[in-house]
């Protein structure tokens, strides 16, 4: 038993309890990793150490790395980084002390417990041992409290059936099998390739919060009674196909009692990949985000009257799905047309909590560009956190609602809450690149800008959605520009640009990376397009509110607008 800053590992259960002696969840890879931290007596460990010690065998790149340790520290309340911390070189180390402390054996443990009750036993009066003693109800009082106990009880189990389906008893999580991917490819490499998919997307799903990922079921013979119990409720499938153009998976999650398709996902990667790591990672990403989503609805319906949504779930789906297109890629013509065509079906359906997350989502994305007045941002502000109060009150475990409750906290500086709200929702899809965004940006707004770089990319290495790409290019390249890392900055807000080109700021910015590089001409250019799409802007608006910024961000933040200035950006 090792104990540390008022934990407990305990490394015969596997099992890390809080000061209130709570089980803590972790996956079991990152249950090895906080292990190795403690009890390798308080030195630093290498990524590469790391990485070798718990995949050993298996190649994968740094994201697992990264995904552990912020594991960790959400597990250990490490916000600060102060129990997990980064040190020079590029590894990490526990700084807590920590005590091991030797657990008895079994047989003496059982030994001790006879001495102890034996010698109890005889320090005892004999008289006091009489059974009619021990269970005569001696006074009405105890009379009564046993018949109020049998009331509850009752009460209880004639209220469960009314209220909830499992409210005396806890359901069971859904099991999910993710079954050997095929490999149709007819390519010598189709075989390992399928392997690795296989493996990524067993991982991925391994870390979803509210299900429970099993082995998949044997194909031969008759099944037992235990082994029929145990059965998946859905199985995952796929096949891996090699084409001219590169690789395509297609996945598919399949109820097992009735054989139906629940969902299917297609990705694929180019032939001019040479990373195999960052094709395996992208291909499982292109399916997984997609097949988490779809399961994350069937375990999370719609909290909409059915009447309602009935009616009008095929109009709804299209303008929520044309809504997150345009919190993507964001233009303020289309950010204008999505919020009327949100603001009418809502309208149509004032009930309808898809609509009203959907609509509150846009409308941050529109605090955050500066698309409405100060006295507008203010009304929108409230009425968005009263709808997502109620949305999280209907579907706490909702992506959408804690994707859009994620945008509102980081939209209105509170970055600490968002990273706690972000963390909800990538643990329902751990490939969600919108939810990744807003982690990194919290994390570079508070000052952490190796951990918001290192977000940033893990969101670049999935893709997904392709969509969302824009804004975790922009977010590597602000954050690289902070760390005084301009060319890098400057590929990194190209290819953001190119993407979605009329946001005006983040072309400010390339002007500023430009600057910083040297390339005079070319930074005045960008700050003119920056101009011409956002006009009016000045030295005065073109940095965030300071609320909750770190002093490390704010310094390093009023370099990078000293550096639009030079380029040509007004003061005023």
């Amino acid at each position: 038993m090792l104990r540390f800053a008022g934990f407990e590992l305990d490394q015969q259960r596997a099992e890390l309890r809080g000061a209130d002696g709570t089980p803590i969840k972790l996956r079991p890879k990152t249950f090895e990793m906080l292990r190795l931290f403690a009890t390798s007596g308080g030195r630093v460990l290498s990524k590469q150490e790391l990485m070798e010690a718990v995949w050993p065998n298996v190649h994968v790149g740094e994201d697992s790395l990264f995904q552990c340790i912020r594991e960790l520290r959400t597990a250990l309340g490490d916000e600060r980084r102060q129990m997990i911390r980064l040190a020079s070189g590029g590894g990490y180390l526990l700084t807590a002390e920590v005590q091991a402390e030797a657990e008895v054996e079994p047989v003496q443990a059982e030994a001790v417990v006879e001495r102890e009750a034996s010698a109890e036993a005889e320090a005892i009066p004999r008289h006091t041992l009489a059974p009619r003693s021990v269970f005569r109800l001696r006074s009405p009082a105890m009379i009564g409290a046993v018949i109020a106990f049998c009331v509850v009880i009752i009460g209880l189990a004639v209220a469960a059936p009314v209220l909830k389906p499992d409210f005396l008893f806890k359901r069971p999580p859904p099991r999910i099998a993710v079954m050997p991917v095929v490999d149709a490819s007819n390519d010598p490499r189709g075989a390992a390739m399928a392997a690795e998919v296989t493996g990524r997307l067993t991982d991925g799903f391994a870390r979803i919060r509210n299900i429970s990922v099993v082995a998949p079921r044997a194909t031969s013979g008759v099944e037992s009674a235990s082994a029929a119990a145990a059965s998946p409720d859905y199985e995952i499938r796929g096949e891996l196909q090699r084409g001219d153009q590169g690789w395509t998976l297609r996945a598919r999650i399949i109820r097992t009692g009735s054989g139906e398709v629940q969902s299917v996902a297609t990705a694929s990667v180019g032939a001019d990949e040479v990373d195999a790591q960052l094709q395996q990672s992208r291909l499982v990403a292109g399916v997984g985000h997609v097949l988490a989503r779809r399961l994350n609805e069937l375990l999370e319906p719609s909290a909409s009257p059915a009447s309602s949504r009935t009616s009008s779930a095929g109009g709804d789906k299209v303008a929520v799905e044309q809504a997150l297109a345009s919190i993507n890629q964001t233009t303020r013509e289309r950010f204008g047309a999505a919020q009327s065509m949100l603001q009418k079906a809502l309208d149509d359906d004032p009930r309808n909590v898809d609509l009203a997350v959907a609509l509150a989502s846009l409308q941050m994305r529109g605090i955050q560009m500066v698309w409405f007045s100060p006295e507008e941002a203010v009304t929108v502000e409230a009425k968005a956190n009263a709808t997502l109060e109620q949305a999280l009150r209907a579907k706490p475990n909702s992506i959408p609602v804690l994707e859009a409750h994620c945008r509102f906290l980081s939209a209105t500086n509170h970055f600490v809450e968002s990273l706690v709200t972000c963390a909800k929702a990538l643990s329902f899809d751990p490939w969600d690149g919108s939810a990744l965004y807003l982690v990194g940006l919290g994390q570079m707004f508070l000052g952490r800008f190796d951990d918001a770089l290192a977000t940033f990319r893990q969101a670049d290495r999935y893709d997904t959605p392709p969509a969302s790409r824009w804004t975790w290019l922009l977010g590597a390249g602000v954050t690289n520009l902070l760390m005084e890392r301009n060319e890098d900055a400057v590929s990194w807000l190209q290819r953001s640009i190119a993407i979605t080109p009329a946001t005006g700021r983040s072309h400010m910015i390339l002007g500023a990376a430009y600057q910083r590089t040297g390339r005079f001409a070319e930074a005045r250019a960008a700050i003119e397009e920056g101009l011409r799409l956002r006009p009016g802007t000045t030295k005065l608006s073109v940095s965030p509110p300071r609320k909750n910024l770190s002093p490390i961000y704010v310094a390093a933040g009023d370099r990078l607008v000293q550096s639009m200035v030079d380029a040509g950006l007004p003061e005023q």
